[in-house]
């Protein structure tokens, strides 16, 4: 009985688009161009005001707890004229790495001509990261930061997180959310 619901909604889902006439079609499909084509808007645009390639990130590991929990959502700017001081939390890149890595500057050198060089480490994590920077590399430099955090959500990435480790689960909502905007008639 169950397998016959599944294909009946399949059905019914056919049938709309079946009845809808191409008018109503191409505007539904122009309308669904519109929200992903605004959504990419709002990202660049943050970028540009933030001064950071990825103006939000999520928190994918429990290294800096208690300071952030997995699931978080950092917002995060990268102004290159702002010093990079002990205590702050970065967002940095390694040669090597695709994922960013959040954890807390710890030591800072500077040198004479201006250029600084920092150490970081997981508030939850018993040694600093020189064993996660690239072989041979004992510091980073400000080319190496994504951003630094200016404020956060609590658990608001989880979604994210819940995608990345079932990606049927990815799949499923993006099906759910396209057929949602393409069959949604207005009244």
């Amino acid at each position: 009985p169950e397998r016959g619901s599944r294909g009946g909604a399949a059905m019914d889902l056919f049938g709309d688009l079946r009845r809808m006439n191409k008018r109503q079609l191409y505007y539904q499909v122009l309308n669904f161009a519109m929200i992903v084509s605004s959504a990419l808007m709002i990202w660049k645009g943050l970028i540009v005001v933030t001064g950071s390639e990825s103006p939000i990130v999520v928190v994918l590991s429990g290294s800096m707890e208690p300071a952030f929990h997995r699931g978080d959502l950092l917002f995060l700017t990268n102004f290159h004229d702002d010093p990079i001081r002990a205590g702050e939390i970065v967002v940095f890149k390694v040669e090597g790495r695709d994922i960013p890595i959040v954890h807390r500057v710890i030591k800072v050198h500077e040198k004479g001509n201006g250029n600084i060089k920092f150490l970081t480490k997981g508030d939850n994590n018993e040694v600093d990261d020189r064993g996660l920077y690239k072989e041979g590399q004992n510091w980073l430099e400000k080319k190496d930061v994504v951003g630094r955090a200016r404020g956060f959500l609590p658990y608001v990435g989880m979604v994210t997180i819940i995608m990345n480790d079932y990606p049927k689960f990815k799949y499923a909502l993006l099906a759910v959310m396209g057929a949602y905007v393409l069959l949604k008639r207005e009244s």
